[in-house]
């Protein structure tokens, strides 16, 4: 398979490595020709990572995956060409954190809306599927760094897409996925935010998430 990861940042280099690591070619992409981060993931990667810009990487990918900062990211989408994105799965895994105010961030897009609808809207004919922004990016790619069991959220319109996520996410090593329903369910997941935010401060350490404990 072929991926277009789109960021070039902790969580781009995270999730372009693990599926590097499980033989896929990534084509790690940032807003221009001559990223530093991006050249150096390539030397590590050898054969099955390659770099470009934002546009080669969704032109390359029969899956994208969007790791661009969160406050950011429409703008940076917005440079693809439209027919390259279309019916392909784009996994969003962003959250839009904004800390123009201080931190801990605030959320830029919250209660009637979320940033995986927008992008869905921006590209109407794309599968967005919302999952792994409610966990650090070395939990997303290792879940077993938190012990026992503990879930991951997915949410999005389109079922087959869906499945398939599932299917890389199983690849990953998560156990517990939860199925949230339609896209509009990216509002809830990106609203964990301020609580995870808080977490982190108060317990020192990234390594933890979720569990859902049913009665």
């Amino acid at each position: 398979m072929r991926y277009g990861v789109l960021g070039t940042g902790m969580v781009g280099q995270e999730i372009a490595t693990k599926l590097a690591a499980l033989g896929n070619e990534v084509c790690m992409g940032s807003r221009g020709q001559d990223n530093k981060q991006a050249k150096a993931w390539v030397e590590r990667m050898g054969k099955n990572g390659k770099t470009g810009t934002f546009a080669e990487a969704a032109r390359f990918g029969d899956v994208l995956v969007n790791c661009t900062q969160g406050s950011h990211s429409l703008e940076a989408l917005r440079t693809l060409d439209k027919n390259d994105v279309s019916g392909k799965i784009l996994i969003d895994v962003a959250n839009p954190l904004d800390a123009s105010r201080g931190m801990p961030p605030i959320l830029s897009i919250c209660n009637s809306d979320s940033l995986g609808e927008s992008i869905q809207r921006e590209f109407p004919e794309a599968k967005v599927v919302k999952a792994l922004n409610t966990v650090n990016c070395r939990v997303m790619t290792d879940p077993k760094r938190v012990p026992g069991e503990h879930d991951l959220f997915i949410c999005g319109n389109d079922q087959a897409a869906k499945k398939a996520v599932t299917t890389l996410l199983r690849e990953f090593g998560w156990k517990s996925i939860i199925d949230l329903g339609d896209i509009t369910s990216a509002r809830a997941t990106e609203q964990l935010m301020p609580i995870w935010l808080r977490l982190w401060g108060n317990l020192g350490t990234a390594d933890f998430n979720f569990r859902i404990v049913r009665a």
